[in-house]
């Protein structure tokens, strides 16, 4: 391993993880420079396995063997950072990273054409802001069955440190893109089921979203959830039946109960 100790956290190196932004990470002038943080081992091995690139580790002493594990998956010139605990306490949130961290190059955006291709059930995210949600909702679609998911540019990026923490790396394993405009579901021969409580809104086990062949799932944002104008463009509304005057479900529970009863 091309080991290289630290004593400070100001060397330009480690900018990434020391002083840029999310925002900054993500360098929206140029796409093709863009960079985010993978953090844990776990997630880590996930990216690198479905052929993420990264462009350096950062870890505690501790875990070079660690990170000795995960180089088995990339080239071996990929610094690796190194420092005492004590110094990379100075790394915001760093003590929630369980022990690795690694600077990894953002791919390429899809195009949605090339992500529906194929796919029977997708998930859109309408302004679904908050990223644990987001790494929660990518981890249910992966577990029960949805074959994509798309996101307004509205939403939290998935690729946001901590929801690719909450996800456990699947948003590398399944396909996503953002969706600019709705009419391009509909164009590849999605039928959109909004889940939301409103007055024409049926059963998410309703007998008529049981013949869908390609349906597109919408979830809306926290709290409001999706807008008059979405629910209008709609094909079907959909609603998780309710007990004890609770009035609706975090995104990401309710996404998990509708991927369940709808991929069946």
């Amino acid at each position: 391993m091309n080991v290289i100790k630290i004593d400070s956290l100001a060397l330009p190196e480690l900018e990434p993880y020391a002083r840029l932004t999310e925002a900054q990470l993500r360098n929206r002038l140029h796409a093709s420079e863009g960079l985010f943080i993978c953090e844990s081992a776990k997630v880590i091995r996930v990216a690198l396995a479905e052929g993420v690139e990264p462009v350096s580790f950062l870890c505690e002493e501790k875990f070079l063997e660690c990170v000795s594990e995960l180089m088995r998956e990339c080239r071996s010139d990929v610094p690796v950072y190194t420092g005492t605990r004590e110094l990379l306490k100075g790394l915001t949130g760093y003590e929630l990273s369980r022990g690795v961290l690694c600077c990894m190059r953002r791919p390429a955006e899809r195009r949605v054409g090339e992500v529906l291709d194929g796919a029977r059930r997708v998930v859109v995210l309408d302004s679904v802001v908050n990223s644990e949600n987001t790494g929660a909702i990518f981890r249910a679609a992966a577990a029960l069955g949805i074959d994509a998911v798309l996101l307004t540019r509205t939403c939290c990026d998935p690729l946001n440190r901590r929801a690719c923490r909450v996800s456990m790396g699947t948003l590398f394993q399944l396909p996503w893109t953002y969706l600019d405009h709705y009419m391009q579901l509909k164009d590849c021969g999605f039928t959109t089921v909004a889940m939301a409580l409103t007055d024409r809104s049926v059963p998410v086990d309703d007998p008529s979203l049981k013949g869908i062949d390609r349906m597109a799932i919408i979830m809306g944002t926290e709290g409001d959830g999706l807008s008059d104008s979405v629910l209008r463009g709609c094909d079907h509304v959909a609603r998780i039946p309710m007990h004890r005057g609770v009035d609706s479900l975090n995104v990401a529970a309710a996404a998990a109960v509708a991927f369940y009863e709808l991929t069946k």
